[in-house]
């Protein structure tokens, strides 16, 4: 990435606390849709993390990009495989396959980046993309925006402590279990997938 070393500790930091919740919470959920969905969000959030390290603390090249295309291609088969099979809440399926080949796709620009710059994911000269074409990077920015705005946007109801259709219980429920902290895990996260993509 380009940009100052601490935005890169601050995705650090925030991408690592969003995966910790989402072990919290995928521990709290019986076996079944909720906890994949739980343990697909940790995964995103570990895998984030890694990647906005910065390069000068941990450069991954040349094992590191190859594996996390690897894993996170994997991750897209694997939230796909639901859909296919009609189980499981479409969207959310859906939205881990997108996030996945976003990190598949950030990690095939770290391996063609150069060597320089502050972070992990690719270092390009200007006009220069590593991968793919530049209205790729483009559309994935819109839609991790726009599920950023719709999370946020759905959020705002949760503050007076009612829950929506899928919270797991009111305010006085475990804290791996509150819709809101589950919301704003995946806001986090919509966030950090934002900042990563900005930085190809």
């Amino acid at each position: 990435m380009h940009g100052p070393w601490f935005v890169g500790w601050l995705l650090v930091a925030l991408c690592a606390a969003t995966g910790a919740y989402c072990l919290l919470q995928m521990r709290g959920e019986p076996p079944g849709p909720g906890r994949r969905i739980a343990g697909a969000e940790a995964l995103m959030g570990w895998g984030m993390a890694a990647m906005a390290v910065p390069s000068t603390v941990l450069d991954p090249r040349p094992w590191g990009p190859p594996a996390f295309a690897a894993v996170f291609a994997v991750a897209a088969v694997r939230a796909l495989l639901p859909v296919r099979r009609g189980t499981g809440p479409l969207g959310h399926h859906l939205h881990h396959a997108v996030g996945a080949l976003a990190m598949v796709y950030m990690a095939l620009a770290m391996m063609t980046g150069g060597t320089g710059g502050h972070h992990h994911t690719a270092r390009m000269a200007p006009g220069r993309m590593a991968v793919g074409v530049p209205p790729l990077t483009g559309v994935l920015l819109l839609y991790f925006a726009v599920y950023v705005v719709r999370s946020g946007w759905r959020l705002v109801p949760m503050t007076d402590g009612t829950v929506d259709g899928v919270g797991a219980g009111p305010p006085g429920a475990a804290r791996s279990r509150r819709p809101e902290l589950r919301h704003a895990c995946r806001l986090s996260m919509g966030i950090g997938m934002c900042a990563m993509l900005l930085t190809l």
